[in-house]
Order: structure tokens, then sequence, then C-alpha cells
């Protein structure tokens, strides 16, 4: 590992798609069971990649195409070797926090708001838009430049163990879980397997002397956290940091409780971000962050990428919160949207995904919140949901509710627009 890395050194941009290739990047080709990225090796060197590293023998190249093993676990070997030269513990000389965010919902926006507040003082480098799994997180260690006086990086999860891989070259000093919600069911196989397989990072930290920041809100993350020495927590009544929602119409509006009450204004649509802002608070003050520091960079954090997003198009306000869904953000926004002012409310919601053998269960439940309420348009997009009774009306897919939107030729109302990343919902406004 050693010799790759001096090569890492020279070359310290790393490339898994030769779409986003630049020259004298290094090529990783990754095979996966769907792709084979060993067959673009020789592209990769033809457009100025540095070096290619495969698993397959591939012709030509000029000595600049390296077999090894596993290019996956090579990539993943490499990362932890970087991660290593900023101390693998927190007791280590020289060592910076690696802060792990995890959770089933509001791990992004979560990370998006503590690098808001950690930037404002250190050097801090974190996650790229969604690059939360096996390969975006080894990508995201080796962007990490020498100059680093922080890294958070955000890990998802959709099975057992995944999160305990990570931790292996992640290292994480410092750690959150969100919360704990029916999200990727399918591939945990219940919600007990949530339970346990977002707690591994908690059981990493347990195991290795970290510090834990603990959502008092979720009865969960509470029992997870157990055992842990080093425990600092926030929510509505959270013992060190402590906050409620004054105003949601459409913006978060928070009030920081305790000696010298602070308000934070949000540009985050739903009151449901209540936890997400307390959290980035949470942090900052733990890592000595002055107050003012922390409240600019929260107020000044414009979502992007589909969440919580206030848009204003043809006379509309509509709040675009389509990255993901489950049950409990779906829940969340649906009654977070009722409660805004609106004469006029219309909500287009995606089927959600991966939710295995409870997944007409959780639709049903949701039909059955919508009913509590007065609409005047209801859009139910994809077959989850239509394969159900309801009144409402039906689309296929996201173009056939844009059709819809688009014939209605709607003024001066209020749009909610949230659903699974895979039926695209964004494409509604397009």
């Amino acid at each position: 590992m050693e010799a790759i890395y001096d090569l890492y050194r020279q070359y310290p941009s790393v490339q898994t798609d030769t779409r986003k290739l630049k020259e004298g990047d290094l090529f990783f080709a990754i095979k996966g069971p769907n792709y084979n990225g060993n067959l673009f090796a020789e592209k990769a060197i033809a457009m100025g990649a540095a070096y290619a590293f495969v698993e397959e023998a591939v012709p030509g190249g000029s000595g600049r195409i390296i077999q090894t093993g596993n290019t996956l676990a090579t990539l993943q070997e490499l990362a932890k070797f970087h991660r290593m030269q900023f101390g693998g513990s927190r007791q280590s000389p020289g060592a910076i926090p690696f802060i792990a965010i995890t959770g089933s919902n509001g791990k992004t926006t979560t990370k998006e708001l503590v690098h808001e507040v950690l930037s404002s003082n250190y050097i801090t480098y974190t996650t790229e838009g969604n690059l939360n799994n096996h390969i975006g997180i080894p990508l995201t260690i080796l962007k990490i430049k020498p100059d680093a006086q922080m890294a958070v990086i955000e890990m998802g999860a959709n099975h057992l163990q995944e999160i305990a891989g990570y931790c292996q070259y992640a290292m994480p000093t410092h750690g959150l879980i969100t919360n704990i919600g029916k999200a990727h069911l399918e591939g945990f196989g219940g919600i007990e397997n949530v339970k346990k397989g977002k707690g591994e990072l908690f059981d990493y930290l347990k195991a290795n002397d970290g510090v834990a920041f603990v959502n008092e809100d979720d009865a969960a993350v509470q029992s997870i956290a157990m055992g842990i020495a080093q425990k600092i927590s926030y929510g509505k009544a959270g013992k060190d940091i402590s906050g409620r929602i004054i105003k949601s119409d459409p913006f978060a509006q928070i009030l920081l409780e305790g000696d010298h009450p602070l308000e934070i204004k949000t540009k985050l649509a739903g009151g449901y971000n209540l936890p997400n802002v307390l959290a980035a608070v949470c942090i900052g003050r733990y890592f000595k962050i002055a107050d003012e520091r922390i409240v600019q960079s929260i107020e000044k954090y414009q979502p992007t990428n589909s969440r919580s997003q206030i848009i204003h198009q043809d006379g509309n306000t509509i709040i675009l919160d389509a990255y993901n869904a489950n049950p409990a953000s779906m829940k969340a926004a649906i009654e977070n949207f009722a409660g805004i002012t609106g004469n006029k409310k219309i909500l287009l919601l995606g089927s959600m995904m991966e939710l295995g053998d409870d997944s007409p269960k959780e639709h049903a439940a949701l039909i059955e919140l919508i009913d509590h309420y007065q609409w005047d348009d209801v859009v139910l997009v994809g077959d989850n949901f239509n394969r159900l009774e309801h009144r409402y009306v039906k689309c296929e897919n996201a173009l056939a509710a844009r059709e819809w939107l688009q014939k209605k030729q709607l003024s001066a109302a209020q749009i909610l627009i949230k659903g699974s990343r895979s039926v695209q919902m964004e494409k509604v406004l397009e």
C-alpha cells in the first residue's frame, strides 16, 4: 500500500467514473453486478489518467495500468492509509476530529449544517452530495487535504454490517445518529435491524473511546448510546442543547433555550428540521465555536438538491423535498405542510421504496393521514400508492404528474412535492 500511496501523493485526485475524469487523476476500475470499470481503463489512460488500477488483465496503457487484487478493496485500503495520516484516534498526536453522521432521516441536511458551522472556524472537509456508500466514503476521505482541521463523513446504509465496514477505514472519533426510522426495511429486514445497523456507528465509538452526539428526542438513539462514556445530548428536552420551533410557515424558525436564548431563522422548509439544526448547534458548541458564528452559519445555509427547498415558480410557492422519502419523513412533511398558511394546497407525492413486505401497510397509512386534512388536489405517483384503493389522482410516474400540473395552470397555490429518490419527483418541475 505504501507504493500506491506514494502514487496518490503525486496524483492526489481519484476517480471511479471516466465521465468525471481529469488529466492527472488516478482511475480505479470498480467492478459491480451491473458494470465493469475494467472495460474503461484504456479509455481512462487515453483521457489523461496518470494511472489506472484494475483487477482484470487489460492490454496496453504503457505501464500505467496496474493490476491489483480487488480494486474496491484497494481503494478502501488506500483511503484508510490516508485517514491514518490524520491520526487514528482522538488520542493520536496531531489527530483531527472525524465526525461520522448516519440515521434514517435528515443525515445529509445535518451534515451540510454541521459543515457550515465548523467551516466558520476550521478548515473542514465533508462528503460531497450523497457520496455516502462503500465507494463514496473512500473517495470522500481521499479528497481530504493535509491542511484539514476537521472532517465530516456521511454514512448511508441499507443492510447490517455496512456502517461497521465504513468505520474500519473512516475511523470516526465522533459520531451522530440523526434518528431511527422505517427506511430501507427491505435490506435491513425490519426496524430492529435498522436500529442495529445504524447503531454500528455508536458500537465503534464505544469500542474506541469516541464521542457521541445524542438526539434525546429519539428513544431508539438514546438506547443505542448506552454505554458510551462521552455523550453530549440535544433535542427539545436535551440536557446539553435544547430548543423548539417557534414558527415554520414556511421556513423553520428556532429558539435555542438556556441562560441566553437565541433565535435562528433558517432557510429550511419545515419544523421537522429542528433536530438537524440542534445537532449542528450541539457540535458547534462542543468545538467551542461562538454562538454568533453558529447562528450566522445556519441562517446563511441555503438547501439544494431537492431537500427542504422553497421554490417560487409561476406565482406558486413550492416545497420541494424530493430527494428521499420513508414513512417518518413523509408523515412529518405532510403534517408540516398541513399547518402552513395557504388557501390552495396541492400534494404531489411519489411512492416510497425499499419497504419490503411493509410497503402496502405504510402507503395505506399515508393515504389515511392525507384523508384527515383538506386539500385542493392530491396526486399520488407510482405503483406502491396506486395498487391501493384511494380517491386521489393517480399518475404512473413523475412525468405524468408533470403533465397533470401543467394542465392545471395553477397560480397562488402552495405545493408539496415529495417522494423516494428513484421516483425522481423533481421532474415534476422541469
